[in-house]
């Protein structure tokens, strides 16, 4: 994050504007609603601009910018002239003084960004990029406007006349958050809306009254093989609702990045060997905090019931009374295959599909191999490339054909993504030739051939 978002109190404060053309007017348009006292110093200025400056009390000094006026009195400046070195001179003159300054459309020349703005007073939203972009940031502002009913400001306004009542009646915080979250889910926002405070008074109140410690819950969330657009809507719901977040490596970073910013983040490993909290251990976490009362996301890459342990923690939260929700994701080998362009099956080649573990039990996979000997079936492997030489050693030895295509799919579905493809025979030789690494899905089967055709990804 290049820049920190803050939202400035700028009420009969005094701000300058150094400019006074239509420029400066669009500036000065936005300081006005925030309320400040609007000062602009500019050799000639709009009449529009001078109406608002008259208008919130504010000054206009008839002149070209100096570096010995006094900034200091000001909260902050905005350079808002069509001259670049002008714009330069003011920059400096503020970062000499510590004031923060704007310098329009020169972000190099800028200690604060104006964003995009989305006014639904006391509520309201703003898109920055960094000064990078201000045309995507108001195409981003104009998809949100339809997102956001005019009428929550009018619930921001509500709430804050009830904050207070609910602070004293809930004190603990995180319970005080969950209090207002289940309230916007309910009929009580309609009735803001739609200017039934009366009703939505008589709500709050019964809300408060009927007020109970809320119980600890799990949710059990796929997280997908990594592309965060692969998340479904309820997994994303949860992740942004939850108090804490028990993930492992499998969790990309930006799927990471959209659970609750302030949730309580705990990674429990579960690499190949290197577990860096036992299952156990894990399920322990999820019963310690669940008792605490805490809202718990266990979030897994892929499914949680593929080769996920989902089943054994929930088997632990069920034998300790706690409550728990399962919400499937996007598995490894149909998100994997399908980025790779690898059907798992297809009329022609391949009328079944299994999903295999090639996690290697005493030094050597334990796979009913005589049953995976079958031309028209896609084997899907995961967790099969330490053992993947043993594994096709073994599939050829039982019978099949040495030249039966293989595809590898490391970090499949991320930006990371690579794909490499051989047979039986040759595919070990292959992983260290191309630097593949875990995660890493294996498919076997005359589908991989398919790839040249239908891939449209890496």
């Amino acid at each position: 994050m290049d820049i920190f978002p803050i939202s400035l109190k700028l009420q009969q404060q005094p701000c300058l504007i150094v400019g006074g053309g239509h420029i400066a007017y669009r500036k000065a348009v936005l300081l006005a609603k925030a309320g400040a006292v609007i000062h602009v110093i500019a050799p000639e200025i709009e009449a529009n601009l001078l109406e608002i400056v008259k208008a919130c009390q504010g000054q206009y000094v008839q002149s070209p910018f100096s570096p010995d006026i006094p900034l200091r009195n000001y909260r902050l400046v905005i350079a808002a002239t069509n001259d670049k070195a002008t714009n330069i001179q003011v920059f400096e003159a503020c970062e000499a003084e510590k004031i923060l300054v704007n310098s329009v459309d020169d972000p190099p020349h800028c200690r604060f960004m104006v964003p995009a703005i989305i006014d639904r007073s006391p509520l309201v939203v703003s898109i920055a990029t960094n000064g990078t972009s201000p045309v995507l940031s108001r195409q981003i502002r104009t998809q949100l406007e339809a997102n956001i009913p005019h009428g929550m400001g009018k619930l921001a306004d509500f709430s804050g006349k009830w904050r207070t009542a609910v602070k004293a009646k809930i004190e603990n915080p995180d319970e005080r958050r969950i209090f207002w979250e289940d309230l916007y889910a309910s009929p009580l926002k309609e009735q803001v809306f739609n200017d039934n405070i009366a009703e939505a008074n008589r709500l709050i109140e019964q809300a408060l009254i009927e007020w109970k410690k809320p119980k600890g819950e799990v949710y059990l969330v796929g997280a997908g093989p990594g592309d965060p657009e692969l998340l479904t809507l309820k997994a994303l719901r949860l992740m942004q609702q939850a108090d804490v977040i028990i993930y492992d490596r499998l969790v990309s970073p930006p799927i990471l990045d959209l659970c609750r910013r302030d949730a309580e983040k705990i990674y429990v490993g579960k690499a190949r060997s290197n577990h860096s909290v036992p299952q156990d251990g894990i399920n322990a976490l999820l019963v310690e905090y669940a008792a605490q009362g805490k809202r718990v996301c266990r979030l897994k890459g892929g499914d949680p019931f593929i080769f996920g342990r989902g089943g054994e923690e929930i088997q632990e939260l069920f034998a300790a009374g706690v409550a728990f929700q399962v919400v499937p994701g996007i598995t490894a080998a149909s998100g994997c295959s399908a980025y790779a362009g690898i059907p798992l099956t297809h009329r022609d080649y391949a009328q079944s599909v299994r999903f295999l573990t090639g996690h290697l039990k005493e030094g050597s996979p334990e796979l009913p191999w005589n049953e995976l000997v079958y031309e028209n079936q896609t084997l899907v492997l995961y967790m099969g490339l330490v053992g993947l030489e043993k594994i096709c050693a073994q599939l050829i030895a039982h019978g099949q054909r040495p030249n039966m295509p293989v595809a590898l799919i490391s970090k499949g579905t991320t930006p990371d993504q690579k794909v490499v493809v051989g047979t039986l025979a040759d595919i070990a030789s292959k992983v260290t030739e191309h630097q593949i690494q875990a995660p890493t899905l294996t498919i076997i089967g005359e589908v991989v051939s398919l790839r040249d055709q239908l891939q449209w990804q890496g």
